[in-house]
């Protein structure tokens, strides 16, 4: 078939073909209509198999061009000056944290024992690098229905030691970015934004709509399928500050000092010719190391298949927002029975997901049970509580974290609290079947309005 043609017509001729394929058997299988409604999906067409293949067919096998078009381009959507592809959302807020024990951070370095404030309603991977590395997590309550950081607590939290504070847009609901980023301004603290399940939701600050992931000095993205976009597995670390940037580099490029790409040599003109430590004069600089990392790249064929999803990212949000009016709008009459999710002032979010409080004498184990026995797929507020979970067994309040606020809508959520899909590929009809379950759970449990 490629006898007579060039390398360039070759592999336009197979792209031609896995834009037949996606016709073929994967546009066809997008249009039916699935008999589960999960809570998130891959929304996707040819490009983003076009550029996979296109990648693979290159064999570069590690970071390459398509992971700084990519860097590149998120940075430019963010707002921020630098961001870093990684293999996961979870590696993600590993070097975010990690970033912040850096001795190139001086004073400002977090050693063993310092205090990071942060909210025990969150996913783990939030909290787990604090834990590890030794740092004491000291924990807030929530609110609800912002069911973020209840920013009137953060004084009570605050001691000499506390160094940072690191939460979560909580299913796209930004927190209060203005009165959690004065306070850390005011305390000489970092701030770690986990942006994970809030891509492209937006805080106005200082006259300015900011894309959430850019007010903070680290901001964290996830492209694990359900999230706003995807590479299947990946994620991004971003920031502003060109320190924090070469730090974050390092950490994931094996701790390294040098800031070559992969394949590259010598980009700083120094390799053999400066004294590192008490390494011997003009050891190869490639081969220096200033930081204990990691090797947490992604490869450039995911990077291919988020550059064609990045594209998709504004009509992505603009979807789920229109997707969370639909179904707050058909379930404002049973706010007796549900407490509905409520914006953060000054902010427009990218919603993740649409969150439900049950209230008025409504069992939300017998409403999820409801739902999902209809094929329609629900998931709880993450870890509601993280300190009532196994892995916080042998941990001692006090000691290896601290409590420094009753956590009582943190416990809410635990029992009371779950939440439904709005993402990009749902139809209204499979919308309008959620709020009629959800409506008819109500009225099953003797609730009428």
């Amino acid at each position: 078939m490629f006898e007579q043609m060039s390398q360039s017509e070759a592999k336009e001729a197979v792209l031609q073909l896995v834009e037949e394929y996606w016709s073929q058997f994967h546009q066809a299988k997008d249009t039916e209509e699935p008999e589960r409604i999960p809570y998130s999906g891959r929304v996707y067409d040819s490009a983003e198999m076009k550029n996979l293949v296109d990648s693979a067919l290159d064999f570069w096998l590690t970071a390459g061009e398509y992971t700084e078009q990519f860097e590149s381009g998120l940075a430019e959507y963010i707002g921020v000056s630098f961001c870093s592809v990684v293999n996961s959302g979870s590696s993600a807020n590993l070097l975010a944290f990690m970033a912040l024990t850096s001795p190139l951070l001086k004073a400002r370095r977090v050693l063993p024992g310092d205090e990071i404030i942060t909210v025990a309603a969150c996913f783990p991977t939030t909290l787990a690098p604090v834990i590890q590395y030794g740092a004491i997590p000291v924990f807030i309550d929530i609110t609800i229905p912002e069911y973020n950081i209840n920013i009137s607590q953060l004084e009570q939290a605050l001691t000499n030691k506390t160094k940072a504070v690191m939460i979560a847009h909580t299913l796209g609901n930004p927190f209060d970015l203005g009165a959690v980023k004065d306070f850390c301004d005011k305390n000489n603290l970092w701030l770690i934004e986990d942006n994970c399940d809030a891509l492209g939701s937006e805080y106005y600050l200082d006259k300015i709509w900011r894309k959430t992931g850019s007010v903070g000095d680290i901001g964290t993205s996830s492209f694990y399928p359900p999230h706003h976009i995807t590479m299947g597995e990946g994620g991004a670390v971003y920031t502003k500050n060109p320190l924090l940037h070469k730090i974050i580099r390092s950490l994931r490029d094996w701790g390294r000092d040098c800031i070559c790409n992969s394949g590259q040599d010598n980009r700083c003109g120094h390799r053999f010719s400066k004294q590192y430590g008490k390494l011997p004069m003009g050891y190869d600089h490639k081969y220096v190391y200033s930081h204990f990392g990691y090797n947490l790249k992604a490869t450039d064929m995911q990077a291919a298949i988020g550059v064609a999803q990045l594209e998709k990212l504004p009509k992505f949000v603009l979807r789920r927002r229109d997707n969370f009016d639909y179904l707050k709008e058909r379930l404002q009459a049973y706010e007796d029975f549900l407490m509905l999710p409520e914006p953060c002032p000054n902010s427009l979010p990218s919603w993740f997901g649409f969150l439900v409080t049950c209230k008025n004498g409504v069992s939300r184990n017998t409403l999820i049970a409801h739902l999902e026995d209809r094929g329609i797929q629900t998931r709880m507020l993450f870890a509601g509580n993280i300190l009532r979970h196994p892995c916080f067994e042998g941990l001692e309040d006090g000691v290896d974290y601290r409590v420094a606020t009753p956590l009582v809508n943190t416990d809410r959520t635990l029992y009371d609290t779950f939440w439904v899909g709005v993402y990009p590929g749902m139809t209204n009809k499979q919308l309008d079947k959620m709020a009629d379950e959800i409506i008819l759970a109500i009225k099953k449990q003797g609730m009428a309005i």
